[in-house]
């Protein structure tokens, strides 16, 4: 079986520095670097689709432009691509966004992947007019699920549940092909959502034992429904052609870490209710002199960026080896980012796919057997 690299469409704006923000606390400066104009993420697209990634990743929240509206519009500047939008149940009716879902899918020639994300912390989630406490979001997101697949299969719907209340509700037409759903998650409720309702359940970067007790986890509930989820993981990437460039980069990211931002951040996150942001947090603990928690995963991201906190840095074959260890675990698919998104997908594509594939662990997605070998140019975009 062949893995499945993903890539990051960054709209909440991109920079030769770290972009931070996200779970609660607002964007960095930095974000204002390179703006995320449609122009500015359709080059990113281009570039990740030319070198070999199957989707692009792009987030939710009230820090970054809207997924779904973004990706429609990128989507045109690109052929194959997918687009990994992320959404969160209970800020949209189920047989809205099933139906967006299938007029995506026709639109842009089955083109659709869905990170379902249940919620971000209380203050945000409040914001948008949502008032229920973690638990009950994640029952309402398995509600809801309930209703997008019925529709999604062609059923006439009507449920009458704790937290979505739907009658009558149908398609006139059905997505072709059913979008497949990713959905992450370390609390135990989240486990259950994801065993019933996930087709990929997606972990953040931590390292392999802990990933490796996730995966025994979700895979024996899932199990006990029958069912066999992918597993993917959710990863930044600093590859080079030596280890020592590769940690160089790593050190000029770390010292552009303004402390007053750290602390401001830092002090934010420790506020959330999410379990995975809290593991996230106890990898570093906000030092900066602990930062490499297992060969090739730093931790430094985390100080500034609330979510997906880890990196993989060193040189390309390192990178690989890790890929690799992961892989072992049982992961196949991999969300992979990098400051700039633009320049760090051609590092990644151009230096570590083309030895995965050589190991026969990847094909280019267009049938090609190695990513290509010269990047194209990059072009600034004015704002």
């Amino acid at each position: 079986m062949s893995l499945t690299f993903h890539w990051f469409l960054p709209t909440n704006g991109d920079s030769r520095h770290v972009v931070g923000g996200g779970h609660g606390t607002p964007a960095t400066a930095s974000g204002r670097d390179r703006p995320p104009t449609v122009a500015y993420l359709s080059q990113i697209a281009r570039a990740a689709e030319e070198v070999g990634f199957v989707g692009a990743l792009t987030p939710t929240g009230a820090w970054c432009e809207d997924a779904w509206l973004t990706t429609a519009m990128v989507a045109q500047h690109t052929e194959r691509l997918k687009f990994l939008v992320a959404f969160r149940p209970g800020l949209i009716s189920p047989t809205l966004a099933a139906q967006m879902a299938a007029t995506f899918q026709r639109q842009t020639g089955g083109r659709l992947l869905l990170n379902v994300v249940t919620g971000g912390e209380n203050k945000e989630q409040r914001a948008f007019g949502d008032f229920l406490d973690k638990d009950g979001r994640y029952r309402r997101t398995g509600e809801f699920l309930e209703v997008v697949r019925g529709l999604w299969e062609g059923r006439t719907v009507e449920l009458h549940g704790e937290h979505v209340r739907v009658e009558d509700a149908a398609l006139a037409r059905v997505p072709d092909p059913v979008p497949e759903v990713y959905f992450g998650g370390s609390s135990p409720i989240a486990g259950e959502i994801a065993a019933r309702h996930s087709d990929v359940y997606l972990t953040w970067g931590e390292p392999p034992a802990q990933v490796a007790e996730k995966i025994a986890r979700i895979r024996s509930l899932a199990a006990a429904r029958g069912r066999t989820p992918r597993f993917g993981i959710r990863l930044h990437v600093i590859t080079r052609d030596t280890a020592e460039q590769a940690w160089a980069e790593a050190d000029r990211l770390l010292d552009g870490f303004d402390p007053e931002t750290v602390a401001s951040v830092q002090a934010g996150l420790a506020r959330s209710e999410s379990e995975g942001q809290q593991r996230m947090l106890a990898l570093h603990g906000g030092r900066r002199d602990r930062l490499e928690i297992h060969p090739n995963l730093w931790a430094g991201i985390g100080l500034v960026r609330g979510g997906a906190g880890t990196a993989l840095v060193g040189s390309h074959d390192e990178v690989a080896e890790r890929i690799r260890e992961y892989h072992a675990l049982g992961i196949d698919e991999f969300i992979l980012s990098g400051y700039p998104h633009l320049e760090e997908a051609y590092w990644f594509g151009e230096g570590v796919l083309p030895r995965l594939a050589a190991q026969g662990l990847w094909r280019h997605p267009a049938g090609t057997e190695t990513a290509p070998a010269a990047a194209a140019p990059f072009v600034p975009v004015a704002s």
